[in-house]
């Protein structure tokens, strides 16, 4: 503890108390102050909002030139708002937050953990990814869930997500530890997942997302077929009036299929469905087409 409280450390602290306070405001209070945030990054944050300005030009070519530009500063506002949700996500109360959420399909999740071979919870990186959690984790109640999270080379940043983690689901697993997800599964507990992010070549197909390939993990179909666990899709956005809709779907019928490409294509599919009902809201400053296939020109 006495190496966390370091002085090379007290900003990140303070910006965590800050983080903190914040969650003491009205909700509304905290979007408004959040699209502010983000439009200060939009403006600070050139490289990100290159970035993230590529992939809306790339996946929305038939939108005008205003239209994206629109999209893109509501994207920043989304982070902005996302930031703060992550606050309340770790802190706030069920109370408040149970006044907040609809959730839609949360039978398909109990059916699937009842068949006792394991749960991947299929989701995507979007803004509202934390909070997200916070809200599966407390609607799903007694459910064995578990989550995976990247460790961070911060100390405080890893004490922090690792100790809100551990609250709301236990143990968390590292993304990379495999074999933690397998005994998982193979435990009968549902593993939150999100696969969406370039990784890389190693262990990933080039699959079309938005008509583009993009590298796509093909982790699902490997602990599919290693555990026979069912994969279910969820999804969470945010609502025009504030509040928050959670969609759970039933599980992918005939998963894994007849190949790796063919259900990476179809995890692209639905995660581009789930995007273009919130397009504001998904994780467009990764660079999702960062690696490309044979000699094709980079976009970064």
């Amino acid at each position: 503890m006495s190496s966390l409280l370091h002085p090379r450390h007290w900003l990140i602290w303070a910006t965590f108390g800050l983080l903190r306070a914040a969650t003491l405001l009205p909700l509304s209070a905290q979007r408004a102050l959040g699209r502010q945030l983000g439009r200060v990054f939009l403006l600070l944050g050139r490289r990100r909002a290159r970035i993230a300005r590529i992939n809306i030009d790339l996946c929305f070519p038939e939108l005008t030139a205003a239209a994206r530009a629109t999209l893109l500063r509501r994207h920043f506002e989304s982070f902005g708002i996302g930031l703060l949700e992550l606050g309340c996500g770790w802190w706030s109360t069920d109370r408040r937050l149970r006044r907040q959420i609809t959730v839609h399909g949360l039978e398909h999740l109990r059916d699937a953990l009842a068949r006792g071979k394991g749960v991947i919870l299929l989701s995507a990186h979007f803004t509202t990814l934390e909070i997200g959690g916070r809200f599966l984790a407390l609607l799903a109640g007694d459910l064995p869930l578990k989550a995976l999270y990247r460790p961070s080379e911060n100390p405080v940043m890893e004490h922090m997500v690792r100790g809100n983690r551990e609250r709301q689901f236990g143990t968390p697993i590292p993304r990379d530890d495999i074999r933690a997800v397998l005994r998982a599964l193979r435990r009968g507990e549902a593993v939150w997942y999100a696969s969406d992010q370039n990784f890389g070549h190693k262990g990933s197909v080039f699959a079309p997302f938005f008509g583009i390939p993009a590298a796509t993990n093909t982790a699902s179909t490997r602990l599919a077929s290693m555990t026979g666990a069912a994969v279910v899709p969820f999804f969470t956005r945010r609502l025009p009036d504030g509040r928050y809709e959670q969609i759970i779907g039933p599980p992918l019928e005939n998963f894994p299929g007849v190949s790796p490409d063919v259900d990476a294509t179809r995890i692209n599919r639905l995660s581009e469905d789930w995007v273009r009902q919130a397009p504001e809201q998904y994780f467009w400053i990764h660079r999702r087409f960062k690696d490309r296939p044979g000699d094709e020109p980079r976009f970064y």
